[in-house]
């Protein structure tokens, strides 16, 4: 996580036509320190920004993040109304994006993909509303198959349920016979 800015007290600097003489404050100083502190806003700017190349000049990078904030504050002006558009069920949006909203919930059938890529194994499911589904269950049958869960994707989306499961064999040498988990994971979602 980026650190916040500190701020350094300004009421500690001295300032002209104060009264107090300069002499005691190296001005050279103070400057070489309001630069340094300058230079570390901008490198963390600069980090902050989807970068294409390396040094950028201060009008650049104001500019860089400006347009930036500007596509973000779009995108989730847009992503906002996706999702009012898909709490509503209507809208005045896109009726192509409306017909894959209502596809999504009007197919509830269980689908089941279970691939052999190499030494590893994906499963893919989509499990309509109506299912009862266990997550640790689909996990422990593969277990049981000797294979090593890598990775697990799931989504709920309008009461269905995708789910992706990258599995690696446990011994990649003897590999995993697909068609024996395919058939115990249907037994178990079907």
């Amino acid at each position: 996580m980026i650190k916040a800015a500190t701020k350094r007290p300004l009421e500690n600097m001295p300032r002209r036509g104060s009264g107090s003489s300069m002499a005691g404050v190296d001005r050279n100083a103070l400057e070489r320190d309001r630069r340094l502190y300058m230079k570390e806003l901008f490198s963390r700017l600069s980090f902050l920004l989807p970068s294409l190349a390396a040094k950028r000049s201060v009008t650049e990078l104001l500019d860089q993040a400006i347009t930036h904030i500007r596509q973000l504050g779009e995108k989730v002006e847009m992503l906002n109304k996706q999702k009012k558009q898909l709490h509503q069920g209507t809208g005045s949006g896109s009726t192509d994006n409306q017909d894959q909203t209502r596809g999504i919930r009007s197919c509830s059938s269980t689908v089941l993909t279970v691939r052999d890529v190499g030494s590893m194994l994906e499963v893919c499911m989509k499990i309509g509303s109506n299912k009862t589904f266990m997550l640790h269950q689909v996990i422990q049958v593969l277990e049981e198959e000797a294979t090593q869960v890598a990775s697990v994707s799931y989504s709920n989306i309008g009461g269905i349920i995708f789910c992706t499961i990258i599995a690696q064999a446990v011994s990649p040498r003897i590999g995993v016979e697909t068609s024996t988990v395919h058939e115990r994971l249907k037994e178990l979602i079907f």
